[in-house]
């Protein structure tokens, strides 16, 4: 999503942000689309090396990271001659790890909500920027894997990020559960090599922490599903940090579910919501609780958030991260 929610004027020309980040380093094993063998996924991953990444963040460092929406900003216009489609697949559905705290009463538009154990913030450096977006816990076979957009693990098309930490349950600065660093990033091949909007999720595993706990052992996980139905109402969640708020509490926006229509193509589906950028990466919930997208883009002044239909290619990326 965008920082200032202008995304529409900046179809077809990079940010300034953008462009720096396509000089980031990293190493990537990606190829050119998903195979949708579940058994041998396809997807862009990068191993992290994260000495250092937890000091890395000092607390100004934080405050001044750029919203992570500044690398999607050029989307838009690369996409719009992908050939690539969103796949449906089977209906997957996966149960949370446990049970964690939510706010279901959330009205239509962004409203401050309580922390939640296993939603936190982002903090990455991509081209030499420091970044900040929101990402969420979810269950996984090794429990450390956090689901969050794919531009926010990778600058698409591009580098991997770096520094990459999570700070589940972060307010005014307080890390009640500590930093997690990561130790690989995973992301669709339509993302990191076009930049691909439409398949704009990505997943970052995480290290365990001093006491050798896995995250979700700590915080909890949602359960996630994909190739759900369309149309449905969602709950979602994001660190908005672009004015008018400061990033530094956790707000959620509710609602019924509609395509894009300004660009069909992408897939995408849109639900009433405020939030700025560093939102991007937070959680889109079902009403049964299961993670379904994420916050990943806005136009100017349409007070609506859009995220990525979780059809088969993402599904393959979260197969291959959850094993990880």
């Amino acid at each position: 999503m965008t920082r200032t929610r202008s995304l529409a004027a900046s179809l077809l020309s990079l940010t300034a942000a953008a462009m720096l980040a396509l000089a980031g380093a990293g190493t990537a094993n990606a190829v050119p689309a998903a195979s949708g063998d579940k058994t041998a996924p396809v997807v862009a991953s990068a191993k992290v090396d994260s000495t250092g990444a937890a000091e890395y963040w000092t607390a100004d460092r934080m405050r001044a990271a750029i919203p992570g929406d500044a690398l999607a900003g050029a989307a838009p216009g690369r996409v719009a001659t992908s050939p690539d489609t969103v796949a449906k697949g089977k209906n997957t559905k996966v149960k949370p790890s446990t049970a964690g705290k939510t706010n279901s009463s959330s009205p239509k538009f962004a409203r401050e909500a309580a922390t939640v154990d296993n939603i936190g913030k982002v903090f990455f450096t991509m081209g030499g920027a420091n970044y900040v977006c929101s990402g969420n816990a979810v269950t996984s076979a090794n429990g450390s894997t956090v689901a969050t957009a794919g531009h926010c693990v990778n600058s698409g098309p591009g580098a991997f990020a770096k520094n990459f930490i999570f700070v589940p349950a972060y307010e005014n600065g307080a890390a009640p559960y500590g930093r997690w660093t990561a130790k690989s990033l995973h992301t669709t091949p339509q993302w990191q090599q076009k930049g691909d909007i439409a398949f704009d999720t990505g997943f970052a595993v995480m290290n365990p922490n001093a006491d050798g706990e896995s995250l979700t052992d700590v915080v909890g996980g949602s359960g996630v599903e994909f190739n759900s139905d369309r149309g449905v109402q969602y709950t979602s969640y994001g660190y908005p940090a672009s004015a008018p708020y400061n990033g530094e509490t956790l707000w959620s926006c509710k609602g019924k579910a509609t395509d894009d229509t300004t660009h069909p193509e992408f897939n995408t589906q849109g639900i009433p919501c405020t939030m700025t950028g560093g939102s991007s990466g937070g959680p889109w919930f079902l009403a049964s609780g299961l993670q379904n997208s994420i916050n990943s883009y806005g136009y100017n002044s349409a007070n609506v958030m859009y995220g990525p239909y979780w059809g088969q290619v993402i599904e393959d990326t979260y197969t291959l991260a959850q094993a990880a």
